[in-house]
């Protein structure tokens, strides 16, 4: 099938639009070397706004032709494009949004390899230095705002969700949005779309015109979760470690709604930080929210933590269910704890520097079949630990069911093996088989074909 596509020169308009000399002929060295693959994809899965497509390889595919060279001027840079998206223009010109999220892929794959990556300065490997690289992406970005109040609300939720789960994130947003609170998401559509959207006519009524709506990806998960058109902040991260430890540093409470093995990575990413004990007494407001119709989705995820990761898992989050209002209130009470923690241990309002977070959240985790096959799920590991390495059996399950590489794997070598306990496996199976027969793990339009087994 034929896919209508444009050619097109682009004029980036933001703080790369005036370069030295010198900073022209990086890019330039850069684009043509190991980085850009990297700059190609993310940049394509930019331009794909709006489709209904979660495969990445797919899109790939879709579009072989599509390229992006870097074109140096005197006053800076072009971007020229080659067999891009039709649905990316308006007769024959970017679309403004589109444009501005081209521009951070350019400035964020570009500053990751040119500033972090090879600079001695960073330290890639110990906690500390890790979480200080992340808080340098972020600010380069110019993501983080100093001297305001807390206000962010991260957003986790699967991409392939029902109208009705869509439609009660939306109006999740709207009460956030009316109570002053900004919107974080992993950027793509469904439950990442639909509180931005909601808080944008919550902002709207409150006459809040600088709202934030801060999108967070990596380069493996873009191409199957392109930003949506409301996200007027996008900063890519290089790996899913980082990109989880953004979402937690940067955001000053959490919602999480319905959604499959992305989210449930999420959760377990996040409910592992928080049992560590020197995270016990800091406040971290978790709500797990739905309408009526996703009340035994959340039984499922209760009782999947309470088999594995047991009461005390289960007493740092709330379940509210069918009930907007609430949540957005218990959230900005929650906020509120939070900036009187932070103002009491004098903490940055912008940045968790507080928070604890262990290598073993943060080292990328490779999802091959011997990982996967080797990960440890005993109930003789401790909480957060056990909790790090579910995180990656989840993560592996993502990258399988719709990241290029993970599907490539899949196809040459078949399923991932998960083993470990019983009593971890028949609940993990049992969370699996709902989130299929419940069709999220890939869109309603699609057929799943599991890209894991299950061994006790």
């Amino acid at each position: 099938m034929q896919y209508e596509t444009v050619d097109a020169v682009i004029t980036p308009q933001g703080s790369m639009d005036v370069l030295s000399r010198a900073e022209v002929a990086k890019l330039l060295d850069t684009s043509q070397g190991g980085l850009y693959t990297t700059l190609r994809n993310c940049a394509l899965a930019v331009l794909n706004v709006g489709s209904e497509l979660d495969d990445g390889k797919e899109l790939l595919e879709r579009y072989q032709s599509f390229d992006i060279q870097i074109i140096p001027e005197e006053r800076g840079i072009k971007l020229k494009v080659t067999g891009a998206p039709a649905s990316a223009f308006v007769d024959g010109v970017m679309i403004r949004g589109i444009s501005e999220h081209l521009l951070s892929v350019l400035r964020d794959v570009v500053y990751v390899s040119d500033k972090i990556a090879t600079n001695p300065k960073f330290d890639l490997v110990s906690s500390e230095g890790i979480t200080n690289a992340v808080f340098h992406m972020l600010r380069n970005a110019n993501i983080l705002r100093p001297n305001t109040n807390p206000h962010m609300v991260v957003c986790w939720g699967g991409h392939s969700i029902s109208r009705s789960e869509y439609d009660y994130t939306k109006e999740v947003g709207y009460q956030l949005g009316l109570r002053g609170l900004d919107t974080c998401t992993g950027c793509g559509p469904g439950a990442m779309k639909g509180p931005m959207k909601g808080a944008t006519i919550g902002h709207a009524k409150q006459r809040i015109r600088d709202g934030q709506y801060l999108g967070i990806t990596e380069p493996g998960i873009i191409a199957a979760e392109s930003p949506n058109p409301i996200v007027n902040e996008l900063v890519i991260l290089p790996d899913i470690e980082k990109r989880l430890e953004s979402f937690v540093r940067a955001g000053h409470g959490i919602v999480v709604f319905p959604g499959g093995a992305g989210t449930a990575e999420e959760i377990l990413y996040a409910l592992g930080i928080l049992l560590h004990p020197d995270n016990a007494a800091l406040p971290f407001p978790l709500i797990f929210t739905g309408p009526a119709s996703a009340a035994d989705y959340f039984r499922e995820i209760d009782a999947f933590l309470a088999a594995t990761l047991g009461a005390e898992a289960q007493q740092r989050y709330t379940i509210i269910v069918d009930d907007p209002a609430r949540v957005a209130s218990e959230m900005k009470a929650g906020i509120i704890e939070v900036r009187e923690y932070r103002k009491q241990y004098d903490d940055a309002y912008y940045f968790n520097w507080s928070l604890k977070i262990e290598q073993e959240f943060q080292q990328p985790f490779v999802p091959t079949h011997e990982n996967m096959r080797n990960l440890e799920l005993h109930h003789d590991l401790p909480r957060h630990t056990l909790a790090a390495n579910l995180r990656r059996a989840f993560s592996g399950i993502v990258a399988g069911n719709v990241k290029d590489e993970g599907i490539r794997a899949i196809e040459k070598h078949g399923h991932f093996e998960i083993r470990g306990d019983a009593s971890i496996m028949d609940p993990l199976d049992s969370l699996l088989k709902s989130f299929v027969a419940q069709h999220r793990m890939k869109l309603p339009v699609t057929e799943y074909v599991p890209c894991y087994r299950i061994i006790k």
